[in-house]
């Protein structure tokens, strides 16, 4: 029987740096305090399982520099306990990293990224015949130059990649980054038929559908109706969109669900980056439990949660149980 996560796609050195204000062009910022940590989707999504302490295997496929960069992150999944048998180094780019600016007062970031060793990173680099998992985690879209690529028939190398995964009898799940791409909808529709989950923000869903969904109050209405859309697309099983105040799921059997954030109280917000990808976490545990709708999304706003305790993408993450006993401790926002 399958058991564990295997996660692909980005693995980076996020740079984080906490300044007072976001500057006007010319001008200056003050940087207050700085920190290295994992970035990426898949990095990040195994890094938090791991301080989740899920108690089945996590391994890592990906592509990083033959540098110091490149060998701090094998040293950080080894200790970590994720399988870094399919993470390769390569000489002929750096190791990704990213410089994210996150403002003080508000937790709110801005990305500066340089993609090096990720770019390269394709289809030859995944091989599924090597793999026990349950789940084939795919993250970031629009991130992976060669991934991204579009063929002439109109696939992704990304698309061949989870064909060839949910061939293999892996589940799929994938994720996107919110970032200006002309191909963007083109590179996720190719995705969407050989994806079981696809798990994104709105601000994502609505580049797919050509749609503006970041509203305030978030609409859920609109949301779920884009949900929709998005499975009738191709996504096999479910489609999970999640934003600041909650998320939705759209699911196959044609049942929508919706799940509010919690209520957090002043100054709790020390660092939002990650967030997204702690959510991704929750909820794929709970897939690779076999639990509810309603009890992945119930975990994955507290996974949310706890990320924003720190802020780097995974040192605010908690055991499990931990994690969930913020929902007691704070509750849930209003709908």
């Amino acid at each position: 029987m399958r058991k564990g996560i295997l996660a692909g796609g980005n693995f980076i050195i996020d740079y984080v740096k906490l300044i007072n204000g976001y500057p006007e062009q010319d001008m200056l910022a003050d940087i207050r305090r700085e920190t290295s940590s994992n970035g990426g989707g898949p990095y990040n999504v195994l890094k938090d399982l791991s301080a989740m302490r899920v108690g089945y295997p996590l391994s890592a496929a990906g592509l990083v520099g033959k540098d110091a960069n490149g060998d701090w992150i094998l040293r950080d999944c080894q200790r970590a306990g994720i399988n870094t048998t399919q993470v390769r180094q390569t000489d002929r780019a750096p190791t990704s990293y990213t410089d994210a600016m996150t403002v003080i007062s508000t937790g709110r970031r801005t990305f500066f990224h340089q993609r090096g060793a990720n770019a390269l990173l394709g289809e030859r680099d995944f091989d599924f015949s090597q793999t026990q998992a349950r789940l084939f985690h795919l993250g970031y879209l629009m991130l992976l130059d060669e991934m991204d690529r579009l063929l002439p028939d109109g696939s992704t190398p990304a698309a061949r990649v989870l064909a060839k995964a949910r061939a293999a009898g892996l589940i799929t799940s994938v994720d996107i980054v919110s970032t200006e791409n002309p191909n963007f909808r083109s590179i996720a529709e190719a995705a969407l038929p050989h994806t079981d989950y696809l798990i994104i923000n709105e601000v994502e869903a609505g580049k797919i559908l050509g749609l503006n969904l970041k509203t305030v109050p978030v609409d859920f209405s609109a949301v779920s109706d884009a949900a929709r859309a998005l499975l009738a697309k191709g996504v096999q099983r479910q489609v999970v969109i999640h934003f600041e105040s909650g998320a939705v799921v759209a699911d196959s059997g044609g049942g929508i669900s919706m799940q509010a954030s919690l209520k957090l109280p002043p100054g709790f917000i020390v660092g939002a980056t990650g967030a997204g990808d702690a959510f991704a976490a929750g909820y794929l545990h709970g897939i690779h439990e076999g639990w509810s709708i309603a009890d992945s999304l119930t975990l994955a706003v507290c996974t949310a949660a706890a990320c924003l305790t720190h802020p780097t993408p995974s040192e605010g993450l908690r055991p499990v149980e931990d994690c969930l006993h913020l929902a007691d401790e704070h509750g849930f926002r209003l709908p």
